[in-house]
Formats: C-alpha cells, structure tokens, sequence
C-alpha cells in the first residue's frame, strides 16, 4: 500500500489520462439526440395542418353520406300586411321583414301570386296572397368549409407552396422516425415489422381490389 502511494506521489500531476477506448468512442457526433430533437419541433410545428387535413380528409371520405361543406335547410315564414306587386318594393319588404342583408341575384314571378327572390345560396319563395315565404337554401359548416377549401386547394397560388411543405414535412416525420431509436424497438426489431405492415396495407388494398 505504501508502494503504490510513492508510485501515485511519483507520477508528474500534469500528466494527461489516456481514455479508453469505449469512452473516447462515446465522445464522437451523437446524431440521434438531434434527429429526435428536429422530428420533435416539426411535429409540434405541423399540429394546426395536420388536424386540418385530418379532418377535412375524414369529411371528404364520406361525401356520399353528407354535405361536408354546408348544411342544408328548409323553413317557412309568414309576412304581416299588404305586400306591393312591384319587383323592387316587393324585395325590400321581404328582405326587411325577414331581416336579410344580401343583395338578391334575381326576382322571379313564378304566377301572378308567387315570386322567387334568390341569393347566391339562399332561394325565397313568397306567395302573395298569404304572405307565406318558402326560405331554402344552405349554411357553411363550421370549420370544414374552410378546412376542405384548403385540403382541396381550391385557392391555388401561394397555398400550393405551403402544401408542398407540409407534404415534404410529413415525409421527413415518417423517415426520421424510423431511425429516431436503435435496438429491438428500433429499426433491426419491432420498429422493421411495423414498417413492413405500414407498407402492405396499401400494397394489399391495390392487389386485392383490382387497383385503379
């Protein structure tokens, strides 16, 4: 013991510690911890989009069964007093009982005891003589007609670019997840079989069904 402490007290104190070879790897570029870092920031960056397209593309999917931008409606009113027979006195009577702000399209005289008002979504229909007003036409949906609006692209111009991006992002997510962890839950295990059934759903679909 007293050996070893003359060796210690004899080493140079400045002398530098040679790292082991394990260590010395462990000191190298560790690309893990910034691929999980940058999936991390462009998942959170991506939640408005992604709830949008989601939405959107599960309304869209299931057009058959409902209007998904607008909701449709029909309702009656009926009108107090004498109404005038001329198109214009006519129209600002109805719009003003009825308390409508649009500006009509057309008026249409159907017979001489009904007329047709409409409006770019909206038709009225009066019957002079009651003063009962048919109303139909149809409301947007809250939220979807502006998520499919978007979703379809139907603005065109700048939203192309930002769609591409989203797009390009998205493929960056599910690249970078693949790789994000090392190990059996990483690609050379479970993360591999997962891709694998990921890739055959479609594959699937098309070869069972016939493909386009």
């Amino acid at each position: 013991m007293v050996e070893a402490a003359k060796t210690a007290l004899d080493e140079p104190e400045n002398q530098p510690r040679t790292a082991s070879p394990s260590r010395a790897r462990k000191k190298g570029f560790k690309w893990r911890p910034w691929l999980r870092a940058a999936h991390r920031d462009v998942g959170y960056l991506l939640v408005g989009l992604t709830v949008v397209y989601a939405l959107s593309g599960l309304a869209v999917n299931h057009i058959d069964d409902w209007n998904a931008n607008f909701i449709e409606y029909s309702r009656t009113h009926q009108l107090s007093g004498t109404l005038p027979t001329e198109d214009a006195a006519l129209t600002a009577e109805v719009r003003k009982q009825l308390g409508v702000e649009a500006e009509p399209v057309e008026v249409y005289w159907v017979d001489d005891d009904e007329v047709e008002i409409l409006f770019d979504e909206r038709t009225l229909t009066i019957d002079t003589a009651s003063g009962v007003v048919r109303d139909e036409g149809r409301d947007a949906r809250f939220f979807f007609r502006l998520a499919n609006w978007l979703h379809l692209n139907r603005g065109k111009k700048a939203w192309t670019y930002i769609a591409d991006g989203y797009a390009g992002l998205l493929l960056m997510l599910a690249l970078s997840g693949m790789f994000m962890i090392k190990g059996p839950k990483g690609l050379k295990g479970r993360g591999f079989l997962l891709v694998a059934a990921g890739i055959a759903v479609p594959v699937l679909y098309v070869t069972l069904s016939g493909g386009p």
